[in-house]
């Protein structure tokens, strides 16, 4: 059976409008029951509704941005903020060794609360030449983003809307905890938008695939959150994430070239928790292993699919 995330369930936006859309709750309360998931659907159940039975979507909206300021705690715990520069630096020192000075772009798609947009902000960890964007479809979780990012008094904006249908095209595309929402076709049509974009690359963290994922999910969410809706997601992510073959298989598309930081293979699986799956042009694979120095040798290719164990 499937496995679902009750937040992905209880708010719907029309893709091209970016308009909010009726959810009933008794429709999401029939597709737990048919995944299988009782705890679920009672969880919807104690949700408020109108009187045709649709979710309120005030009180969605105040769950959802709940869920997310509790969600930043996963990300200061995990340290997102120095993995990503970890790897954005050199990716950003090898974007401008090929292409010369100039203005860049970095837009992170599904950015919820904006945590790792307002945290490169925060720091100017990759430099006053790159522009920092955040866009997602939530309205909700954009505004207070965008509060966030005020209150902070921080150099960065966020958007509502596709992060594929900007004005002005990313550089590189990022996201985390976002790639396992995708299944099946979108999510090599995911990484496709990205090479038919102007972009030169992209870095997505997701959850690592390991049998010990959705025990350690549980543990964390546990403690951590205070809301049952919360604790469900947590635990239904990490039993939804992506393996390594399915993220490179995925991302090598036209365009672009498929690396994966840290493999399953090659990490502890007690210490790894979300892993990138990066994508360059060709002409930036070598620069950017020589920015990343001694730690080029923790990516692998399309290589890794076809090598002795696999």
């Amino acid at each position: 059976m499937p496995v679902l995330e009750i937040s992905d369930l209880i708010t719907a936006v029309d893709p091209q409008s970016g308009h909010r859309l009726p959810v009933s709750r008794a429709e999401v309360i029939r597709l737990l029951d048919e995944a299988g998931d009782a705890r679920a659907a009672r969880i919807v159940a104690g949700l408020p509704t109108d009187r045709d039975g649709l979710l309120d979507p005030d009180a969605v909206d105040r769950l959802l941005v709940s869920v997310h300021a509790e969600l930043q705690r996963l990300s200061e715990e995990l340290r997102i903020g120095e993995r990503l520069v970890h790897l954005l630096g050199p990716l950003f020192q090898a974007i401008r060794a090929t292409s010369g000075p100039g203005r860049y772009r970095l837009v992170d798609v599904g950015c919820g609360l904006g945590y790792a947009v307002r945290w490169l902000a925060a720091t100017n960890a990759l430099g006053p030449d790159v522009e920092l964007v955040g866009v997602d479809l939530d309205a909700a979780l954009v505004t207070e983003a965008g509060r966030l990012a005020r209150a902070e008094g921080l150099d960065c904006h966020f958007v509502h809307g596709n992060a594929f249908d900007l004005p002005e095209a990313a550089t590189v595309y990022i996201s985390t905890g976002v790639l396992h929402h995708f299944r099946g076709p979108a999510l090599s049509e995911f990484f496709r938008s990205q090479a038919a974009s102007p972009a030169q690359a992209f870095c997505h963290f997701d959850i690592a695939a390991t049998r010990l994922a959705p025990v350690g999910a549980w543990i964390f969410h546990l403690a951590r959150m205070r809301h049952p809706l919360g604790r469900h997601d947590g635990v239904a992510s990490a039993r939804r994430a992506h393996s390594d073959e399915t993220l490179l298989r995925a991302a090598a598309v036209p365009g672009i070239t498929p690396l994966l930081y840290e493999p399953r293979g090659a990490a502890n699986p007690f210490c790894t928790t979300l892993r990138p799956i990066i994508g360059v042009r060709p002409h930036l694979e070598d620069p950017f292993r020589r920015s990343l120095g001694r730690a080029a040798r923790r990516l692998v290719g399309p290589d890794y699919l076809t090598g002795p164990t696999r």
